[in-house]
């Protein structure tokens, strides 16, 4: 008979970081999707180029690190809607650079706030010394491309 170990899920780290990033995610998902159509993903790619313009579809699935497909997928979209512009970078037919249309920025600007807020909320439940320590510790275990910019601005 073998000696099995069952993985204690609910103390496990990459669980428990997994089902956290899900419920805040969801609770301020659900007010841009009702409000704009505008899935989880989406809303991330708009926000990516909001602050980097100018970048490639690779760059954007860097910056954000999901998966490519489920970024080239969100673009397609977005570019449909017209929220993100796609042009050829210097006429290379193999590299596109995209950018917010107008439209992209009404819905990223709309949405931004609503975000700040919701963070507002959820950081209010801890002190200053606990914001602190939990960036650094987030900063810490944050995989490198993640973390494009000190500026947390």
């Amino acid at each position: 008979m073998r000696n099995h170990k069952p993985l204690k899920l609910e103390r496990f780290l990459p669980y428990r970081l997994s089902i956290l990033s899900n419920i805040v995610s969801q609770a301020i998902a659900l007010e841009y999707q009702q409000r704009f159509s505008l899935s989880m993903t989406e809303w991330r790619v708009m926000a990516v180029l909001g602050r980097f313009s100018a970048l490639s579809a690779r760059e954007v699935a860097e910056h954000t690190a999901m998966d490519k497909v489920a970024v080239s997928r969100a673009l397609s979209r977005l570019v449909d809607a017209g929220r993100v512009d796609r042009h050829r970078h210097n006429g290379d037919r193999r590299r596109s650079v995209l950018r917010l249309s107008e439209d992209g920025w009404r819905v990223h600007d709309a949405v931004a706030p609503m975000a700040r807020a919701h963070e507002e909320r959820l950081l209010a439940q801890l002190d200053k010394s606990e914001i602190d320590t939990l960036a650094r510790i987030l900063d810490k275990l944050a995989p490198v491309q993640v973390r494009a910019d000190p500026d947390p601005g």
